[in-house]
Formats: structure tokens, sequence, C-alpha cells
């Protein structure tokens, strides 16, 4: 007999389709990315037809950070910068400003926090 399928283990299954064919082949994006850039759904931008792993990114990218939006996709983080490098590119969503000299503490550290939690989800 079978044993029933637990829903964690559903979670840890292999990704079946390889990173490059989600890229079409692309290693790097003409888009600088860092991994603690934090990304913003431009307001009034109208999405073409995106690729399911687009989309997927698309959908959770809002005002998270590149290595959230990996996390969260369980996709590699090269993977996610092609991905949000395209999106960026088509007007869909930007980069919002990160660290700069007029930063307040309390900024600083909620970015700190958002990307720690983004790599524990990892």
């Amino acid at each position: 007999m079978t044993p029933p399928h637990e829903p964690e283990e559903e979670a840890y299954r292999p990704r079946l389709i390889r990173s490059y064919t989600i890229t079409a082949g692309r290693t790097a994006t003409t888009v600088d990315l860092a991994m603690e850039a934090t990304l913003r759904l431009q307001a009034g931008a109208e999405a073409p037809v995106l690729s399911p792993s687009a989309a997927q990114v698309l959908e959770v990218c809002d005002r998270r950070s590149v290595a959230e939006v990996s996390a969260l996709t369980k996709m590699p983080i090269g993977v996610t910068r092609v991905l949000l490098g395209d999106l960026i590119e088509q007007g869909l969503i930007r980069i919002q400003a990160t660290i700069t000299d007029k930063t307040s503490t309390d900024e600083r550290l909620e970015l700190i926090e958002r990307t720690l939690r983004g790599l524990r989800n990892y």
C-alpha cells in the first residue's frame, strides 16, 4: 500500500523545470539588482502576457526585496534576478531606493530584518 502524501513533502519536491528554461538561457540581466533591493509595483502599468514564472514573481514582489521574492517563489536568486530585470524593463515594477545618507536607523533596521526573513525562508 502506498503511504499517504504529506503536504510538507509536496513543498520540498525538486523543480521539474530547469532554471535555464525559465530564463531562456540567460544568466544575467541589464538591471543591477542587489539582494536587498526593495521592489514596488508600478501603479497603472498593464501587464502583458507573462510566463507563469514571471507572473509568480510579479504577484509577490511588491514591497519585498529580491532575496524575499526568491525565497517566496522558491526560485534560485539568479533566476529571480533575470525575471525581475525583465519586469523592470517592461515597466511593471521599479526599484525603490534602499539606503541613502538620509535613511534613519529604524529604516536601516527594518531593511536588515526583511532581508534576514527572506534568507531564512529560502
